[in-house]
């Protein structure tokens, strides 16, 4: 019989409930018991609901309240020196790690992010040294198996396996001079042993370990350790599911077919071709395969002929008892569930599955493969069939006039009429900015009566000239804001905005949009992305009326604020039947004619924002070339149709861009702002390294924690900044934009911030 599974699930609820009791228990509204009751009702939801729906390895273990690379920290007392001996609860230590504190006379940053290989969730990074001692604060995942046992549901449990947490993880300040992560294995291995033998204890027939390390060129370089992790912890251990996602094995499945594991899982949604070779691989050992066949990424209803054939693959080789059928990867990237969306049309809620959905696809693809007789199962099967026709149905119909024109691009489209040197004289002149320009990211706190006039607008509660006239006083009253204390280059804040990606899908044709189909990002930063469904055009302008408005108000020079075409697209549900650089050629076409009206309409500098251009480059090397050029091209395509005067600025946000830095330079912005403030400026000496051009302002604060950078901190990461960059290109920033701070920690900062600039030009004349 082949079984079913889902290897995870959305930790935030139908309705948002943890983010609420989140947040709640941060402002001390609810206490402690109250945020632990509405996380087990939660968790309880989940797990029946997945096995409701037919699943039969559910999984626990992998809930989190914030991140849950950071659950293994805090679980294995890796804990930094700087959280520690504050007087603070074992909770509040932890979302001190993850967001910073500075209350009650604790005054600590938050621990630096990353994204979460090529998606747009993020970790917490684990921070290492030859000091760091393993113990197990808590077992997760022998809790969760016991909760979920007592709410009549027995579970697979979800562990992060011990090569990819270290590997991911980084060498702490206080680590010695090449000190590497992965030499700690042989202290950390004990605690696993620990870990996974009460697991057993308590019951457990099996055990997921994720270790998606394996999908990355640099795995190749960890056989030994991988070799020595399993064959130590296999004999202890319930019977262990090895767990890869987002990419193929490629040369890396020579020695994970040899590891000691009753089960590995393979993602065929991102990499169908690797199936033969992995089934070759695994062919004459005890191994179960496990196949992703379901989209974890992604949200388009699985077309279960496709899938079914593929499997067949691995079932004539294998037979059925030793075949899985998964989600490609955890459910934590898709929306809850298609049970709220109340405003999609029934054609087009009929092509998309969210996580709840998916997990029925699984039950469903494994029931056929097993040789079912229901009748249930007929009929959805022979209902996906007419699903997908309709699907495929709907995508041959195109936009001649979008196609046509992505067809007519030119080199010429993508450059600046002239070099970066020349630009930036014409630029210095006509923009008239001092030594140390300050600006922020773009956005200004999304306070609670905006968010209440949108929601009233929505409603019809409001008229639309009512919400302008709200708007427009928000839009002034950040302006005003900005000239009182001083910011050189300025912007309108961004009040109208409900996303920095829904509001120009909004604006688009070719996107549908949900009411609750919600997706963690951060923390309890969650988002809602809207639906690439057909090709991508601009019936008119986007945001030249707010942004003229907001220079109306002021002397000083107002930037345009616009999301870049690969950063819509990543953080989008893009299409499936066309590739993606066709969608971001598409989008930046769109974009390219915003520029252009922005420009005509007296805004002199626009930052078009790329944050997913890291995130989006594939994660095996082979691949990079492809995707660098259409990503690259597509920015350039969107930013180049402008006079030598327009000053170009991009954000990028988390990422590390020493093996791509030749592409940041192709992307020729005059001026590009980086998050910096939480990796120890260790981005600035790529930068240094490579010998970057143009003008660069890396963040000099962390917008997503809470606290407030003090003057003289700015101050010294200026002075760590012009210890490695020419002053001539510095501009002074904060790490990102400020939509989700609140007003007065926002003030308080950017009065440090422009304090700081000052403090610089008086030292660095």
């Amino acid at each position: 019989m082949v079984l079913s599974s889902v290897l995870g699930f959305p930790r935030i609820g139908a309705n948002r409930e943890v983010k609420k009791a989140v947040e709640a228990y941060w402002a001390g509204k609810i206490s402690a018991d109250d945020l632990t009751k509405a996380a087990a009702d939660v968790k309880k939801t989940s797990w029946t609901s997945v096995k409701a729906h037919g699943v039969d390895f559910v999984p626990s273990g992998e809930f989190s309240l914030y991140d849950h690379v950071l659950d293994h920290s805090a679980a294995f007392n890796v804990i930094p020196k700087r959280y520690v001996g504050l007087g603070l609860s074992p909770l509040d230590v932890y979302f001190a790690m993850g967001r910073g504190r500075q209350a009650e006379e604790v005054d600590v940053p938050a621990s630096e992010m990353k994204k979460w290989f090529d998606s747009n969730y993020h970790f917490v990074v684990p921070e290492f040294s030859e000091e760091t001692e393993f113990k197990l604060n808590f077992n997760k995942a022998v809790e969760e198996f016991k909760e979920a046992q007592a709410a009549g549901v027995t579970t697979r449990s979800v562990v992060l396996g011990p090569v990819t947490f270290l590997a991911l993880g980084k060498a702490a300040k206080d680590a010695k001079p090449g000190f590497q992560p992965i030499s700690l294995l042989p202290k950390l291995l004990p605690i696993y042993h620990t870990l996974l033998a009460d697991l057993k204890a308590a019951g457990a027939e099996w055990v997921q370990i994720d270790e998606p390390v394996l999908v990355l060129d640099s795995a190749a370089n960890l056989e030994k350790e991988f070799t020595t992790a399993y064959t130590e912890l296999a004999p202890i251990a319930p019977k262990i599911l090895l767990t890869t996602y987002f990419a193929r094995l490629d040369s890396n499945l020579s020695f994970v077919a040899k590891l000691p594991v009753a089960g590995l899982h393979i993602d065929l949604d991102r990499a169908p071709g690797q199936l033969k070779e992995v089934v070759d691989a695994v062919k004459n050992t005890d191994i179960v395969l496990s196949l992703g066949l379901v989209s974890g990424r992604n949200i388009w209803k699985t077309d279960f002929d496709a899938a079914i054939k593929l499997a067949k693959v691995a079932l004539e080789a294998l037979g059925q008892d030793r075949v899985i059928v998964a989600t490609s990867s955890s459910l934590l990237h898709t929306p809850v569930t298609l049970a709220g969306e109340k405003k999609l049309t029934d054609d087009q809620k009929d092509w998309f599955s969210f996580a709840l959905e998916k997990a029925a696809e699984v039950a469903t693809i494994a029931a056929v493969l097993s040789d079912s007789q229901d009748a249930k199962v007929a009929a959805a099967l022979e209902a996906n069939k007419v699903s997908i026709a309709k699907r495929r149905e709907f995508e041959e119909t195109s936009d001649d006039t979008v196609r046509k024109r992505v067809a007519a691009i030119t080199p010429d489209q993508l450059e600046r009429k002239s070099a970066f040197a020349v630009r930036k004289e014409i630029q210095a002149k006509h923009l008239n900015l001092p030594k140390f320009p300050t600006t922020t990211i773009g956005s200004f706190p999304q306070t609670k009566e905006i968010r209440l006039a949108r929601a009233k607008l929505g409603k019809g509660e409001l008229t639309p000239e009512q919400y302008e006239e709200f708007i427009k006083k928000e839009v002034e009253s950040v302006v005003r804001f900005q000239e009182k204390i001083g910011l050189d280059l300025l912007v309108h804040g961004e009040p109208e905005r409900n996303d920095m990606v829904q509001y120009f899908g909004e604006q688009l044709h070719g996107f549908v949009f949900t009411q609750n189909a919600w997706v963690q990002s951060y923390g309890s930063r969650y988002v809602r992305p809207p639906i690439i469904v057909s090709d991508v055009s601009r019936p008119g302008p986007m945001t030249v009326k707010w942004s003229s408005y907001a220079q109306s108000l002021t002397q000083k020079p107002m930037k345009g604020m616009l999301t870049g075409p690969v950063t819509i697209l990543n953080w989008s549900f893009p299409r499936a039947d066309v590739s993606r650089e066709l969608q971001s050629k598409q989008l930046a076409l769109a974009l390219r004619d915003e520029v252009i009206d922005l420009e005509k309409a007296g805004i002199n500098a626009i930052q078009v924002d790329e944050p997913a251009i890291r995130e989006g480059l594939p994660l095996r090397r082979a691949d990079w070339d492809a995707y660098l050029k259409w990503a690259v091209d597509s920015f350039k395509l969107a930013t180049a149709g402008v006079t030598d005067q327009l000053q170009t600025h991009s954000h990028f946000c988390y990422s590390d861009f020493d093996d791509i830095f030749p592409s940041i330079q192709r992307l020729d912005a005059d001026v590009i702002s980086i998050e910096a403030s939480k990796s120890d400026m260790k981005l600035l000496n790529t930068f240094k390294h490579y010998g970057y051009s143009n003008q660069i302002g890396p963040g000099v604060y962390d917008i997503h924690s809470p606290r407030v950078p003090g003057e003289q901190e700015i101050k010294d990461r200026l002075k760590s900044m012009l210890d490695i960059l020419p002053d001539s290109l510095l501009f002074v920033n904060p790490d990102c934009g400020l939509k989700t701070r609140g007003w007065k920690e926002t003030e308080a900062s950017l009065v440090n911030l422009v304090n700081g600039a000052k403090w610089a030009r008086e030292n660095y004349a």
